[in-house]
């Protein structure tokens, strides 16, 4: 295990082990897009974490773990001071992985799992004896673990190239009238890109976008407003329906009692 500071460098691959471990915590921290040939469990003890990939953008909420698969680019922006340990997986030797990007829930067994796990000895011996049990029982607790609903399939078309993902998209008729695309169109091209319709996106969008911004602190009003809902009330009943908790539940379940 390797605590890192901002300005290392730090590749997995080299060492040759099946299972690597390293912490850090870090402020308004950009990796750049990068990749490596072992998979990534990312897991944030507190604050968010953005993941842009090729075509998704994630959203790492605190106490949630990321799976990223090996050699897929991606990009991890980290707004506020944020307390995180990564998990380095070789796929060849470590089975019984996803094979596409996923979001988990933490429970506490899973929380202490991948601390242990994260601040073990590079040499540690993942073949045999307590490491490797430890390494089973996080395998177990990973597939169990319930998915969370924080990815957002990106449109690639060159006509929606210049949309931002940091405001709330416009509605259809607006985009529409901006990239200069029938409704039809858009429609058409969100569906095949993304699986969803234009309202379904844009609603995930808000999803995401409200998780990062009640993570960094901001109060459900200010989220409320932000995210164009007429009201506190309107915002809580969304956000209850796409997720099932209320905001502030959503973000303090299984958070620790430190």
């Amino acid at each position: 295990m390797a605590w890192l500071q901002a300005d290392d460098v730090f590749s997995p691959d080299v060492l040759g082990q099946p299972v690597v471990g390293i912490a850090a915590d870090l402020r308004h921290h950009d990796s750049g897009v990068h990749q490596h040939h072992m998979g990534q469990l990312l897991f944030a003890q507190r604050g968010c974490i953005r993941i842009t990939l090729t075509n998704q953008l994630c959203m790492l909420p605190p106490t949630r773990v990321a799976w990223i698969p090996p050699s897929a680019p991606h990009r991890a922006e980290m707004m506020e001071t944020v307390d995180y340990r990564s998990i380095y997986l070789d796929t060849k030797q470590v089975g019984g992985l996803p094979e596409s990007v996923q979001v988990l829930e933490v429970t506490p067994l899973l929380r202490a799992i991948l601390e242990r796990i994260a601040l073990s000895r590079f040499d540690t011996d993942w073949q045999g004896g307590p490491a490797a049990h430890l390494l089973a029982v996080c395998l177990d607790e990973i597939h169990a673990a319930r998915r969370e609903p924080t990815l957002l399939p990106l449109p690639m078309d060159s006509r929606l190239a210049r949309m931002s993902l940091h405001e709330l998209p416009p509605p259809l008729a607006i985009l529409a009238t901006q990239v200069g695309a029938s409704e039809r169109t858009i429609g058409r091209i969100f569906r095949r890109e993304t699986g969803l319709g234009y309202q379904q996106w844009r609603q995930q969008w808000r999803l995401i976008k409200a998780i990062e911004l009640l993570a960094r602190g901001a109060r459900t009003t200010g989220v409320a407003s932000v995210l164009g809902f007429t009201s506190d009330s309107a915002f809580i009943a969304f956000f209850r329906k796409m997720t099932g908790f209320s905001p502030r539940a959503y973000l303090t379940r299984h958070e620790s009692s430190e």
